[in-house]
């Protein structure tokens, strides 16, 4: 699993929001290493600052305090338009609602992507991959919810990303769909070599983690390694 050496490197981590008077620390001194290739799985309940690390590490926010070594470029001193090319370049999102534009057809969805990309793959490929070839045509109303989320998963493949951010990707479907989800994203982990987090509530997906980290109250609680994965199929909840 890291015999890469970290893909990340999270030290120190804090982010505070101050409202009037009174300051709110969301992350406070978060340390944490992410692995290249690995599948890691982050939970926490709500409030617990979980999206808030995900959001720096993705490049969508700056912390108050702390580094985050991306591949030995230290994140935290990066302009805004380094940001944007850090994000598009390196960066793939999956969220819990499928952000595809109505208008476009399921494979112009996935070329938006790749037009941003240093390296796209192709968008019949990334479809491919994800199940949904036959389905290039119709647009997201003509698909399920979790077609759409498929769709939105080919859309961040598209871009070869180094690592995957998934911020509670099955939150919006239904248990079974939800595991082929789950899934679809460990095959993606497999096939292509590309690090994979998720972030979630639902500690059961933890069990199909290489490692999976708990947040509570802005810090890491337990950081756990999972000798013996199971397979998204065996996990309940």
């Amino acid at each position: 699993m890291n015999s890469n050496g970290a893909l990340f490197r999270i030290e120190g981590l804090r982010k505070d929001y101050v409202m009037g008077e009174v300051v709110v620390s969301a992350l406070r001194g978060i340390d944490l290493q992410i692995y290249r290739g690995e599948f890691l799985t982050i939970i926490g309940p709500s409030g617990s600052g979980k999206s808030t690390l995900l959001n720096i590490i993705g490049g969508m926010d700056k912390p108050s305090a702390g580094k985050v070594f991306f591949e030995d470029q230290d994140l935290t001193q990066f302009t805004d338009h380094q940001l944007t090319l850090y994000r598009r370049q390196h960066i793939g999102f999956v969220f819990q609602f499928y952000n595809l534009i109505p208008n476009l057809t399921t494979r112009e969805n996935v070329e938006m992507a790749t037009e941003i990309s240093r390296r796209p793959l192709d968008a019949d490929v990334a479809l491919d991959l994800v199940g949904l070839l036959e389905r290039r045509d119709h647009f997201p109303s003509q698909l399920s919810g979790g077609e759409q989320q498929r769709v939105a998963i080919a859309r961040a493949v598209a871009k070869q990303p180094e690592i995957l951010l998934c911020d509670e990707p099955t939150g919006a479907l239904d248990y079974s769909t939800g595991k082929v989800v789950l899934a679809l994203l460990r095959e993606v982990n497999r096939k292509t070599g590309t690090t994979v987090v998720i972030i979630t509530h639902n500690a059961a997906v933890g069990g199909m983690a290489d490692r999976f980290v708990r947040i509570k109250d802005g810090g890491v609680s337990e950081l756990v390694v999972n000798e013996h994965p199971l397979e998204p199929e065996q996990i309940e909840w």
